[in-house]
């Protein structure tokens, strides 16, 4: 019986992710997830526990989920505050790549007090 859990995410694109990730600080790889009793499954998106139990992004066939057993959830923070922080950076990730390929610069970019993100893109013509 399988102790891994999946949560519906709304993160459909994989290089967004990974960077949103990275930004965070958040070391991850490709591979397999390690869980309970030697259970492995396989992930886009692998970020490993020092207790042996990884945490990890899955395709599912419309998104990627969250893989993991929350038993053992050894991140910095609560699963649901972990997932608030990937999808905003995921998100910011989103507008800066769909930004820059309409030909805009990021001219500010700025962490306000309740946490939400302010981008200011600019585009020259001429």
């Amino acid at each position: 019986m399988s102790h891994f859990s999946q949560v519906k995410t709304q993160i459909r694109t994989l290089e967004p992710l990974q960077k949103a990730l990275t930004d965070l600080g958040v070391s991850w790889k490709s591979g397999e997830l390690r869980g309970y009793q030697g259970e492995t499954a396989t992930a886009e998106v692998v970020i490993e526990q020092d207790n042996g139990y990884d945490v990890g992004f899955r395709w599912n066939g419309t998104e990627y989920e969250l893989v993991a057993d929350m038993q053992y959830w050894q991140q910095p923070w609560t699963v649901e505050s972990f997932l608030r922080k990937v999808t905003q950076g995921y998100a910011v990730q989103t507008v800066m790549t769909e930004s820059e390929n309409q030909g805009f610069a990021l001219a500010e970019q700025q962490v306000r007090e309740d946490g939400s993100v302010r981008l200011v893109l600019q585009r020259w013509n001429g």
